[in-house]
């Protein structure tokens, strides 16, 4: 669970207490996560998987990338438990152990592919909707986008580790300009963030613009399932929004270690309570957007039956297929 760091052992000025009420505050919270948040996020989003890869000719455009979400959100709740339960000052979650830095890993890729993928899916669904017979946002190309985009997420995070291996195997100062954590803060922000917000933005921007315009294309058949859009505008308010806070931490322990000055116990616990909030917010977007999709999908429903009946199938034979069977021998 959460620990207290070395603050101010004097304890004058009522700082120690700060940090144990900081303390006790996010364990009560972790708990609570670990105990709904985190099997919701891990059924939710197994069932999203399921439901989609058992049906794929049902599939549109923006269930692909809802798929992918859902993988990248049951990696990020599959590691909240190794961050929320790791005890304060064991080796194993020292920032320099081999445990740490493979967990930070996944957490980056999960991260990376959820932001990049809702902001895909923003600039598909315009797209979609500006020219409803392009083939430029279809089922197929979305998951040539998925695999660049879980490709990307890996080459970009390892950075990380070619930092591990720098700082093992080399024993002088020319790893150091690499090994600054202001820099790898700053890049993980302007890259895991920054810029797919500003991608998904200009998209709800455009979507907007084209909803107020109406034209007699609106009627056409072959787009989009207008529920889709209040399903995107949820979706990633709720991305953005929940990931916000921990990039916005980031940005700023790299602005407080680039001032040099050491804080005292009272904003050292306040810091403490307002990272703990960012992480335990991060991790319950892995069981936000896949509820989200269970509420809002209107094609959701039919596919959950499918798989029950195509699992029901998977323990008896189902009586369509004992009929296809006499057919057969006869």
């Amino acid at each position: 669970m959460w620990g207290c760091d070395a603050v101010n052992s004097t304890g004058q000025g009522g700082e120690r207490p700060v940090c144990q009420d900081a303390h006790l505050a996010l364990s009560v919270l972790s708990l609570l996560y670990l105990l709904l948040g985190l099997p919701i996020g891990l059924g939710c989003n197994a069932l999203l998987v399921l439901a989609n890869l058992c049906a794929p000719g049902a599939m549109t455009m923006p269930d692909v990338y809802f798929v992918n979400m859902a993988v990248a959100g049951f990696v990020t709740s599959a590691l909240a438990p190794a961050q929320l339960l790791g005890p304060a000052g064991w080796a194993l979650w020292s920032p320099r152990s081999e445990v740490a830095l493979a967990l930070l890993t996944l957490s980056n890729v999960s991260s990376l592919v959820a932001m990049y993928c809702a902001a895909l899916l923003s600039l598909d669904y315009y797209i979609a909707r500006a020219l409803p017979h392009t083939p430029a946002a279809s089922v197929h190309n979305a998951r040539h986008v998925c695999g660049f985009v879980w490709g990307g997420a890996l080459l970009t995070s390892f950075s990380s580790l070619l930092l591990y291996i720098c700082s093992r195997v080399s024993s002088g100062t020319e790893c150091a300009e690499l090994q600054s954590a202001q820099a790898a803060d700053a890049i993980v922000v302007l890259i895991g963030y920054a810029v797919p917000t500003l991608a998904a933005l200009y998209a709800l921007v455009l979507i907007l613009r084209l909803r107020r315009a109406a034209t007699p294309l609106d009627r056409d058949v072959d787009r989009l399932d207008p529920s889709a859009h209040r399903l995107l505008a949820a979706t990633v308010g709720a991305q953005f929004g929940l990931w916000a806070p921990h990039y916005l931490m980031l940005l700023g322990r790299a602005l407080l270690a680039a001032r040099g000055k050491p804080l005292d116990g009272r904003s050292l616990g306040a810091l403490q309570l307002a990272r703990g909030l960012s992480q335990l917010l991060a991790f319950s977007s892995g069981s936000v957007t896949p509820l989200l999709y269970h509420s809002l999908s209107t094609g959701f429903p039919g596919k959950v039956r499918g798989l029950r009946r195509r699992l029901w199938c998977a323990r008896q034979r189902c009586p369509q297929d004992q009929g296809v069977v006499r057919q057969v021998a006869t």
